[in-house]
């Protein structure tokens, strides 16, 4: 049974059937009626003015964004553990020709604005040393876990107070607004976020993410990016389409609940075990490798995590009794 992750899931039966029905003439890249309805139907999702590409991938998403907003003599500050750090093979240089990601610590993989400040504070302000332009969070983060709207406020009003511009790494954003029981903007643009990537391809979607931009201004600048990084679709309607398919009747949002929900039933099954809260639909476990083993040959794929761990992923098609079928192997253990 797949625990492996969340990408491993397959597409949505409604995201294929959007497909298919945008499967007639329109307009190349995105000119198309599907890409120029993103704007209004996005806008309307969080409750203010956006501006919406299309990605066809996470990483140019969040690398676009950050392109558009810090100069490559520029640093973004940003959790040692958050994706754009560790998963995504040095592309925020790549995009943004060489600006800097300045790390910072704290607990389950999340910012804070004082340990943004520790980064930051020691930086001279001279051309000697690269200085701060935006800060980056993962939400939900690297270990599931998932910023409150206390904690988003505080580290827009860093944000402001610096003068740094603010990115959200949305790739399981779904998941967290399903957590936290608060609308999208409360778990997002209330707290003076330029811009997020919000993720569908883990969540039911094919081959599209959403690259949303808060700040208007900023989206011009992206586009130009996203055509000269290769990322410009010549059929942007199929992307289009997928996005429209996950926000309509908010697919995206059940699809993270009964992922959510499968990770909570393996998660209370074994609590002694739990690296970190399950607040997502990411499961962190203590298991030796003898166990691990135990696991694999009873059938069950899942990610190792260190000699001593490992993750396991629920996601919108994982049915309950497999979380709880696994809940209780591991509980045997």
């Amino acid at each position: 049974m797949q625990f492996l992750s969340d990408n491993a899931a397959p597409v949505h039966p409604a995201v294929w059937d959007a497909m298919r029905a945008a499967d007639a003439a329109d307009a190349p890249y995105d000119g198309d009626a599907m890409s120029a309805a993103l704007d209004a139907r996005f806008s309307a999702l969080f409750g203010t003015e956006c501006a919406v590409l299309w990605t066809p991938t996470g990483t140019a998403a969040n690398c676009l964004a950050l392109a558009s907003m810090v100069p490559p003599f520029g640093g973004i500050v940003c959790h040692r553990e958050a994706h754009i750090e560790v998963d995504e093979g040095g592309a925020p240089g790549f995009f943004t020709h060489g600006a800097k990601l300045m790390l910072a610590d704290g607990p389950g993989a999340k910012l804070t604005a004082h340990a943004a400040a520790a980064v930051i504070d020691p930086i001279r302000n001279d051309v000697h040393q690269v200085q701060p332009h935006a800060i980056a969070i993962t939400q939900a983060s690297e270990y599931g876990e998932c910023y409150t709207p206390d904690e988003l406020a505080a580290l827009g009003e860093f944000a402001r107070e610096r003068g740094l511009r603010f990115h959200m790494d949305g790739a399981r954003f779904a998941n967290a607004v399903a957590h936290l029981d608060c609308t999208p903007a409360e778990a997002s643009c209330s707290h003076g976020i330029d811009s997020l990537a919000m993720g569908f391809i883990k969540n039911g979607g094919m081959g599209a993410e959403a690259l949303i931009f808060f700040d208007t201004a900023l989206a011009d600048e992206a586009r130009r990016r996203r055509k000269r990084a290769g990322h410009l679709s010549s059929k942007g309607r199929f992307l289009a389409a997928q996005l429209l398919a996950m926000v309509e009747d908010d697919l995206w949002l059940a699809n993270a609940r009964g992922a959510n929900a499968a990770a909570a039933a393996l998660g209370d099954a074994a609590p002694e075990r739990l690296m970190h809260p399950v607040e997502a639909n990411e499961v962190f476990m203590t298991l030796t490798a003898a166990e691990r083993t135990v696991l694999r040959e009873q059938g069950y794929q899942f990610y190792d995590w260190g000699a001593g761990a490992a993750r396991f992923v629920a996601a919108w098609n994982t049915p309950i009794a497999d979380a709880q079928a696994l809940a209780a192997r591991i509980a045997a253990l």
